[in-house]
């Protein structure tokens, strides 16, 4: 049986770890790997896009990351509860023509008991920015443990 601990019921630190684990996972732009930490049969929203399973989180997250060049992402915390973890987040990158946005998003996730995540409702709202104004520096890939997160950095 698959597990990816920490495993529900969460409490404050075992959620703050379930949050970095997946914005870790994330900042990878590897979606196989992403895709792991979902059920088979996993449910999610992700802006106005409705889809079920493995295979679709795989060829959805590979066409975002297609368009969504030098994605760098945030997670932080929200709230909690036993199976549950609302997360804000953003992320900075680069359409194919050339410019910067960042992403203004809130994350709903429910768990199940082996710690996969069964569901995955998204709102995001895109702002564009001029590369002066990014804020998300560090090299492509997981976000250094010692660089800042949204608050510290005024987000």
């Amino acid at each position: 049986m698959e597990t990816k601990p920490p495993l529900p019921p969460f409490d404050e630190d075992s959620a703050r770890q379930k949050v970095r684990a997946a914005e870790n996972a994330w900042n990878t732009r590897d979606p196989e790997k992403v895709s792991l930490a979902y059920t088979p049969d996993s449910v999610w929203r992700n802006r106005s896009d409705f889809f079920q399973g493995r295979e679709a989180i795989v060829a959805f997250l590979t066409q975002k990351w297609q368009r969504e060049l030098e994605y760098r992402l945030i997670k932080e915390l929200w709230s909690y509860d036993d199976k549950r973890i609302a997360v804000r987040f953003q992320y900075e990158c680069q359409d194919i023509a050339g410019q910067w946005f960042r992403s203004h998003g809130n994350e709903l996730w429910e768990f199940a008991p082996d710690g996969l995540m069964s569901r995955r409702e998204a709102s995001i709202n895109d702002v564009p920015i001029s590369e002066d104004g990014r804020l998300f520096h560090w090299p492509q890939g997981p976000r250094p443990e010692d660089y800042p997160g949204l608050i510290d950095l005024g987000l």
